[in-house]
């Protein structure tokens, strides 16, 4: 049994540690988001800890139906999902450490381009592995729309 749930363990505990860390290294964030002027609909700083958490579930079984069923071609889905970890991980010291919105919003267009590139190489591996990445891609575009509006209120 534990051979079959082990990549599934392991895959969603790999973003989760990521966010782990990115909350370690923005203990403070709340606060500033709290502060900074928002537009509408921008959410209270309670979802966010929610919704990433939800999402780096999802990535992680993702990532793990792809390298249980990728065979040879799982290695560059799984670059690229390693790829935007790391990017997902800076977006958040740029944002809340630096306040550098604009540079927060350029990184997350990178970011977004990132994911939509992994969720197609997932889904040519598994369908259902690109298909549960759809959340993330809506959400980063959310996150766009409210970086650029918290850089233009800002």
């Amino acid at each position: 049994m534990w051979k079959k749930i082990k990549p599934y363990v392991i895959g969603i505990l790999i973003p989760l540690l990521v966010g782990g860390l990115s909350a370690l290294a923005t203990r403070n964030s709340m606060d500033i988001y709290e502060e900074i002027v928002k537009p509408p609909l921008a959410p209270p700083g309670a979802v966010f800890p929610i919704v990433w958490s939800i999402l780096f579930v999802l990535m992680g079984i993702g990532s793990a139906r792809v390298y249980i069923k990728g065979g040879d071609q799982k290695v560059f889905p799984l670059f690229i999902y390693g790829i935007q970890l790391i990017v997902n991980f800076f977006w958040t010291l740029i944002f809340f450490n630096m306040q550098s919105y604009l540079l927060a919003f350029i990184w997350l267009i990178f970011l977004l381009v990132l994911v939509i590139y992994m969720a197609y190489e997932f889904y040519r591996i598994d369908k259902w592995a690109g298909i549960l990445q759809i959340p993330y891609i809506l959400w980063i575009m959310f996150a766009g729309y409210l970086t650029w509006m918290i850089y233009l209120l800002n």
